[in-house]
């Protein structure tokens, strides 16, 4: 028998309540610990020896998780907005990272080290608009990726969430053609009604 739509619906927010009672349950921050770490599982991004750059960080959970896979003398820096509370081993930074002044609060704390990863789960706040959510998302994915571009090290990895509609492709484009292997990821944490995915960059050239 065919559900209903919104009985589809409770089933799905029922679903994605699992993620929140299992990041309570394991004391992270957010959710979306487990995209992440569903990514990790698939594509072995995160390893001893990197520095991290995590933008649109806060509430912290995408560093929560990431500061346990990296040595300890290796550097993860948040950066957001939004205050974030503080995290064991995560150095974070307030303020909007185009700015000139808070990117170079960022070089500061690197201190010339190189940086091996640049992730980002930014998303605009949605209006429901998809006119206008789609172009913002874009424009945050966009951000990202100059942000990597300028701070990379060789061969460095990127992870980008990125909403899937118009200006997509275009984008997509670019970072392959700053990478030299790039997929694209939909985990199982993320709502399957959100046209949400994770583009995941290795080798920038």
């Amino acid at each position: 028998m065919a559900r209903s739509k919104s009985s589809n619906r409770w089933m799905q927010e029922h679903f994605d309540d699992e993620y929140v009672r299992m990041a309570q349950a394991k004391g992270y921050r957010s959710r979306a610990v487990f995209k992440l770490s569903e990514i990790q599982e698939k594509d072995h991004l995160i390893k001893p020896g990197m520095n991290i750059i995590d933008l649109g960080a806060a509430p912290g959970g995408w560093s929560q998780y990431a500061r346990q896979l990296i040595a300890k003398k290796d550097k993860l820096i948040a950066l957001d907005i939004l205050p974030m509370e503080p995290l064991e081993g995560v150095e974070f930074i307030q303020g909007d990272f185009t700015e000139e002044l808070v990117l170079q609060q960022l070089y500061d704390v690197l201190a010339r080290a190189p940086v091996n990863l640049v992730m980002s789960d930014m998303a605009p706040n949605m209006s429901g608009n998809k006119g206008i959510d789609q172009p913002r998302s874009i424009f945050l994915g966009e951000l990202a990726l100059d942000t990597a571009k300028t701070v990379l090290a060789k061969d460095g990895c990127f992870l980008v969430k990125i909403f899937q509609g118009e200006g997509f492709e275009i984008f997509h484009r670019e970072v392959q053609n700053a990478f030299s292997k790039v997929v694209i990821r939909k985990p199982k944490a993320s709502r399957p009604r959100s046209n949400e995915v994770y583009i995941l960059a290795k080798g920038f050239k």
